[in-house]
């Protein structure tokens, strides 16, 4: 007998992307479908269409047969209509967890693979022995960078009591030094959000944790382009905390983390569990082996030591709760673009 396994392409892929980080997060699907053998359907944001634009044309340029790629400018009834399609193989999706349950509802009727990367809380901890200033530096990075609009980015921190007023009084620092502004100017490093809405909403979840009894270090008036109804929005740190505040539970999504103290290491992995996402976790200490038997028990994608916010090609891109479920990126994500095809023959003389 000849007996193999092949992995074959799915067929057609839909893509439906978002805008936060347009090309990165769907080149990290597009390029991997398409070198599996599949062919595929890009439906960009309507914040982002001219990404869509400039795929089709790359990919023109560079003699990718035709009908290979497409891209359509759809509204959600029309993506609905697309997902319900017989000819629709496989989906990845990026964006809201009401979304994700909107795009389940669209292929309820039909057996087609999902990948889903929705939303996240993704916690920090930082240990007694960490390198303070290290993490101060990258952990602040990780909470403001693209205003906080990132799906992997730091929206809650928990520090060991014996280090915590030193590593907030750094972190309000490392706000403070922002330049909020026009990200076409040099000086600027703090742009705006996407839309006046998004950030009004950042703002009111702000301001609700605040009369719950939240204490914000960051003065916005230092700000000068901060104002309601403005997608400016001035970066936060919050203290006084706690985990019946949607700042502690709820994706933000914009330039605001919370921090509490924690006495222990087990009060700390409790309180990064207790969340209904699971993208991404950081712990920070200088006792590596520690770190890493901490994270088997932290519910999360990818855990992280010693820095945050970051994606590697060789690793498997995932979120488990309601995060999502799928792989993108690593040899585990081109196996969820294909399929196992079992090759059986009975060699005769």
């Amino acid at each position: 007998f000849e007996r193999s396994i092949e992995r074959v392409p799915l067929g057609l892929i839909a893509i439906v992307a978002p805008w936060n980080y347009p090309f990165l997060t769907s080149v990290n699907a597009i390029i991997p479908a398409l070198a599996a053998g599949n062919v595929i359907v890009l439906k960009h944001s309507d914040q982002t269409p001219v990404v869509a634009d400039r795929y089709a044309a790359a990919f023109q340029q560079a003699g990718l047969p035709e009908g290979v790629f497409r891209h359509l400018h759809m509204d959600h009834e029309q993506i609905a209509r697309l997902l319900a399609d017989s000819r629709v193989d496989h989906l990845c999706f990026t964006g809201s967890v009401r979304a994700g349950h909107a795009v389940q509802s669209a292929l309820s009727n039909r057996f087609v693979g999902t990948g889903l990367e929705l939303g996240g809380k993704d916690p920090a901890y930082v240990r007694a022995d960490a390198d303070l200033e290290d993490a101060i530096v990258n952990l602040a990075d990780g909470a403001f960078f693209n205003s906080g609009q990132s799906c992997c980015g730091i929206e809650r921190i928990y520090v060991d009591r014996e280090i915590y007023q030193d590593f907030v009084d750094g972190m309000t620092a490392e706000a403070e030094k922002l330049t909020l502004g026009n990200p076409l100017e040099e000086t600027t490093t703090l742009g705006p959000m996407v839309r006046a809405r998004d950030a009004d909403a950042v703002r009111t979840q702000t301001e609700k944790a605040i009369v719950a009894g939240a204490k914000p270090l960051v003065e916005p008036k230092r700000f000068s382009m901060n104002e309601a109804g403005s997608p400016y929005l001035a970066p936060q740190v919050l203290v006084e905390v706690d985990h019946s505040m949607d700042i502690m539970t709820e994706e933000t999504f914009g330039p605001v983390v919370g921090i509490m103290p924690v006495t222990s290491d087990d009060e700390a992995v409790k309180l990064m569990n207790d969340s209904q996402y699971g993208l991404t976790a950081s712990i920070w200490s200088r006792d590596i082996a520690r770190a890493q038997d901490l994270g088997r028990q932290v519910e999360t994608g990818t855990l992280y030591v010693n820095r945050c916010d970051y994606l590697d090609p060789a690793l498997a891109w995932t979120g488990i709760k309601n995060s999502g479920r799928g792989t993108t990126l690593s040899v585990v994500g081109y196996e969820t673009l294909t399929r196992p095809k079992s090759y059986h023959a009975r060699l005769l003389d």
